[in-house]
C-alpha cells in the first residue's frame, strides 16, 4: 500500500478513485496518568514516553487507514492528512486521525 500526502504519485497514473478512508486512535486519560507517573524520562523538554505513545496511536490510525483502503480494493492512499485533537470531558483524551483518498494505480 503506497501512502502519500500529495494528491498524485509521481510516475504513476491513478486509474480509479475508491473513496475517502479514515483511521483513528484515541488515547484515554489513563494513558496520560500512567505517563505522568513515569515522566522521569524527560530530557531537554521532551518526553520519550509521550512520544512513544503518540507513535503507537499514529501507527494504529495508519493501520486502520490501510485496512479500509484495501477493503475498497485500493493499492494506494493519496492526499493524506494527519490530525491530533483533544476530545472528551476537560480534554481528557487525545485523538489521532488520518484520512485520505483510496485509489488504484
Amino acid at each position: 500500500m503506497i501512502l502519500s500526502t500529495t494528491p498524485t504519485l509521481e510516475g504513476k497514473v491513478i486509474r480509479e478513485y475508491r473513496g475517502i478512508v479514515v483511521g483513528e486512535a484515541i488515547l484515554g486519560a489513563n494513558v496520560f496518568k500512567d505517563l505522568f507517573a513515569g515522566i522521569r524520562d524527560i530530557i531537554g523538554g521532551r518526553s520519550g514516553a509521550y512520544e512513544k505513545e503518540l507513535a503507537r496511536a499514529r501507527e494504529i490510525a495508519f493501520d486502520e487507514l490501510k485496512e479500509r483502503a484495501a477493503a475498497l480494493g485500493a493499492n494506494a492512499v493519496v492526499g493524506i492528512d494527519l490530525d491530533y485533537e483533544v476530545v472528551g470531558q476537560n480534554g481528557s483524551m487525545l485523538m489521532v486521525s488520518v484520512s485520505g483518498t483510496a485509489v488504484v494505480i
